[in-house]
């Protein structure tokens, strides 16, 4: 992958430059034994609380449930959440999301502009990219979101406007940014698919549609001017939600939104359509609504140990497997 480097912050490349002979002139009069390595060198390590820290994504690939979280972990369940191993990453930056377009292939995102590649259902990885490669302008901003059309065709959005293309597999990445209407370089949060149409939220309503016609990400007024974490399709509705229990909702393919009330005021910070056709919100307290029209109207569900959600994902069976800073919970069943 190639950056224009034309497009480099003066600033923001004087720093790297002053940074990296800081670290290096440090590096060099350290003992070997105790140098500091950087995290893209640096191979996730094994841990056997990584169960119990900060998870920040889940993803199904096939009957197995993939979680991605700090210092590079990625941890694997085959029984529907009740017990997870860890798999081989080879940095150790935090990672934030993860996707799974086949049952085998997945990519995860995460800080320092890592995107790593797994052809076996998430047992290993190996890196695609990172932003030492990207450049000094995008060098450490970190990608938040990561979808996948399918094999081959995926996007990657993250801080300051960050966002990527790839149509081949992740060999090549192409920078998007300035294909979407976004001026004021907003943070991207997600990004999903909803039939042919590819959806980014992010930062005071932003709310992107693709338009296949243009190759534009084009702008839709949402009524809501608030941070929008996700969205999520239903039957025949679209649902972005976001800070303050906030929800919009479409009906018409993207064009108009309105917004759902949900009774929450915490930030509601993932969400998913089951198999069932339900629609499921967690939020940051611990709430856990569902919907059963459409994304219409949400109800709250009673949950014995509530925990902080940063990602929620579906076991076989229909339990909600639930993750965040204090880990992933034991499955959750819902009828």
């Amino acid at each position: 992958m190639t950056f224009d480097p034309s497009r480099r912050s003066l600033v923001g490349a004087l720093a790297l430059a002053c940074s990296g002979a800081a670290v290096a002139a440090w590096a060099a009069s350290a003992d070997p034994a105790t140098a500091w390595r950087d995290v893209l060198d640096t191979p996730a390590v094994r841990s056997t609380l990584g169960a119990r820290s900060l998870i920040n994504g889940l993803a199904r690939a096939g009957q197995r449930i993939v979680a991605v979280g700090q210092r590079g972990h990625v941890l694997l369940s085959d029984d529907g959440g009740a017990s997870w191993r860890q798999a081989e990453v080879p940095v150790s930056s935090d990672l934030v999301a993860v996707c799974f377009p086949t049952e085998r292939q997945g990519w995860a995102v995460g800080h320092d502009g890592v995107i790593l590649r797994s052809t076996d259902a998430g047992q290993s990885w190996t890196l695609q990219l990172d932003g030492r490669r990207m450049g000094a302008q995008d060098a450490e901003n970190p990608l938040l979101d990561v979808w996948f059309k399918d094999a081959q065709t995926g996007y990657a959005v993250g801080a300051f406007g960050l966002a990527l293309r790839t149509d081949d597999g992740g060999a090549h990445w192409e920078p998007l940014t300035q294909a979407l209407d976004n001026p004021k370089s907003l943070h991207l949060y997600a990004l999903r698919s909803v039939g042919n149409d590819v959806f980014i939220v992010g930062e005071q309503g932003l709310l992107l549609q693709l338009d296949s016609a243009t190759g534009r990400f084009a702008a839709r007024e949402t009524p809501y001017k608030g941070t929008l974490f996700g969205i999520v399709a239903g039957t025949r509705a679209l649902i972005a939600f976001g800070l303050r229990g906030s929800v919009v909702r479409s009906t018409d393919g993207g064009r108009s939104w309105s917004q759902v009330a949900t009774g929450v005021q915490a930030g509601l910070t993932a969400g998913l359509r089951r198999s069932d056709g339900s629609i499921v919100l967690v939020s940051q307290a611990g709430h856990v609504l569902v919907s059963r029209d459409d994304g219409a109207s949400f109800q709250p569900l009673r949950v014995e140990q509530p925990m902080p959600a940063a990602a929620v994902a579906e076991a076989a069976g229909g339990a909600l497997v639930i993750a965040g800073p204090r880990g992933a919970a034991r499955p959750l069943p819902l009828s």
